[in-house]
């Protein structure tokens, strides 16, 4: 048998979750530690899977199939196309961020606090949810991938509620009972549109037999599975309403802000970075894989929801007061374009698509957790307190503002090529849906730069003007982010290229070609 790579893979920081929360309360630093190690070994093995996986190859690679529950067949079965090996890699690069950003994030609060914050737990739980998510994202069979969608949720609910933002402007008491509050609607929201899929997923084994991904594709293509039309139209239903809030899609959206701005900057970061993700990923894997006809019938509505969301989001985010509540809604902005993307039904869209989910992971990591940083100096999160801080903390307001470059999708950094990609491959097919969505840009620019004018130019204010710049923790965490940001700009190569195969099948399965271009090529 060969090495089980992608269950290690997932298994390492799963029991590392284990072994954190059993470290003793007194032993705060050798949790973190130990913590810190167990994301950078799972980094390596995720670097281990994408250089073993070969875009030219199958489409499903080192993948791995064990009778789990033979009754109703299910199995465990493991397998990485180009799509789900990116996210993998994005997941395990960003957790050492995530862990080094919050080293401070759960230390014990100030004597006569009434809350106490185990430290061990909070690392555990990071660590728990990166093995939910690298789970999901290598999961083939339909109900093993709907377990760990669905178990996510808690650990997240624990970090939302349990490990929240110390800075709020109303005191302790309310702040507890806000996060309490943001952490009930993230999990009540997702915990009903996980109903509705599981529904799906059980009418999806009355139909089919199996949970199999590969099998139920592989006998649809061949005729041997014939779904009626109506069948397929619910059982989409229930699939992608699920998704839709995890994504989040307008107008399932109204968790995220509550969440982010209620959670640490790292959390907020594994929220919307890592967790979202799967959301817009089970689009294209689950929806357009199992059901290509009812996708094809349901995308003029969703491309209708997704214009809303990238248009919605940006026009609340510039009219924001709390920095954490802006990032939120560019990110409501941004999946409306990814989700945009994905139902183009063109490979020009779907590879931008893709593209924008490492591209948007590492662009809002980079700006979230420097706007950590800024919040935790400060003890503030509304704008109005801010001025003048690129006059006392430079290098703190120059990673600011190019993680807010790249959020704005500025040529030259990575979010750029992506987000083209995707208003390109969607005006080739729907130009009324591309031309409107391209105001998006208009105003991510607009909801940028005001921001890094009121919070970082003009006179310094008093409150500011002792402000620390980045230490040495701090730079180590957010340079390795700029710098991909800058390297994928320029040179999206290494990624396109693992994505395109993965995205031309994808294309197959739901019978689409891209458009022929009006104008023929000089010969």
């Amino acid at each position: 048998m060969s090495f089980p790579l992608l269950t290690v893979t997932a298994a390492l920081p799963a029991l590392g979750a284990v072994a954190t929360a059993a470290v003793p309360a007194a032993r705060r630093t050798a949790a973190k530690w130990l913590a810190l190690v167990v994301s950078l070994a799972t980094l390596a093995l995720a670097i281990t899977v994408l250089v073993r996986f070969d875009p030219g190859g199958a489409r499903y690679q080192l993948t791995e199939s064990h009778a789990w529950i033979a009754d109703f067949g299910v199995r465990y079965e493991l397998g990485v196309d180009g799509i789900g090996v990116a996210l993998v890699a994005l997941t395990a690069l960003l957790i050492p961020f995530i862990i080094l950003a919050g080293w401070h994030d759960a230390d014990p609060l100030e004597t006569g606090s009434r809350r106490w914050r185990p430290t061990q737990g909070f690392f555990a739980l990071i660590l728990a949810v990166e093995a939910m998510v690298v789970l999901s994202f290598e999961a083939t069979d339909v109900f093993l991938f709907y377990i760990f969608f669905e178990a996510m949720l808690i650990p997240m609910y624990f970090l939302i509620g349990g490990f929240g933002d110390r800075a709020h402007e109303h005191g302790e008491e309310t702040a507890s009972t806000q996060r309490s509050y943001a952490a009930v609607k993230f999990l009540l929201y997702n915990l009903v549109g996980g109903l509705i899929m599981l529904a799906a997923v059980i009418g999806l084994y009355v139909v089919a037999g199996n949970f199999s991904l590969q099998e139920i594709a592989h006998a649809r293509a061949t005729g041997s599975l014939h779904m009626a039309t109506s069948t397929e139209r619910w059982l989409f239903l229930g699939f992608f309403f699920a998704f839709a809030v995890k994504a989040p899609l307008w107008p399932l959206h109204t968790w995220l802000p509550n969440a982010m701005q209620e959670s640490t900057a790292p959390v907020a970061v594994l929220i919307t970075a890592v967790v979202d993700k799967v959301g817009t990923f089970a689009m294209l894997r689950f929806c357009l894989g199992l059901f290509p006809e009812a996708s094809k019938w349901a995308t003029p509505v969703i491309l209708v929801l997704a214009l809303i969301s990238i248009l919605y989001g940006a026009l609340l985010a510039v009219g924001q007061r709390d920095i954490k509540r802006l990032v939120a809604y560019a990110s409501i902005s941004h999946f409306g374009f990814i989700i945009m993307g994905i139902f183009a039904m063109t490979s020009q869209g779907q590879s931008g698509a893709t593209l924008y989910m490492v591209n948007h992971g590492l662009s809002t990591a980079a700006l979230l957790l420097v706007v950590g940083f800024l919040i935790s100096r400060r003890g503030s999160r509304l704008i109005a307190d801010y001025g003048g801080v690129q006059k006392v903390a430079p290098v703190l307001a120059g990673t600011f503002l190019i993680g807010g470059l790249a959020t704005l999708s500025l040529p030259g950094l990575a979010p750029f090529v992506s987000e083209f990609l995707v208003l390109v491959g969607t005006f080739t097919r729907y130009p009324a849906i591309g031309i409107v969505a391209t105001l998006g840009i208009v105003l991510a620019a607009l909801y940028v730069l005001v921001l890094y004018q009121r919070t970082m130019t003009g006179p310094v204010k008093p409150q500011v003007s002792a402000m620390p710049d980045l230490r040495v923790r701090e730079l180590v965490v957010v340079a390795p982010l700029i710098a991909l940001l800058i390297f994928l700009g320029v040179y999206p190569k290494p990624v396109t290229d693992i994505v395109n195969p993965a995205v031309k099948q994808t294309m197959s399965d739901v019978h689409k070609k891209d458009p022929k271009p009006e104008v023929e090529a000089a010969k």
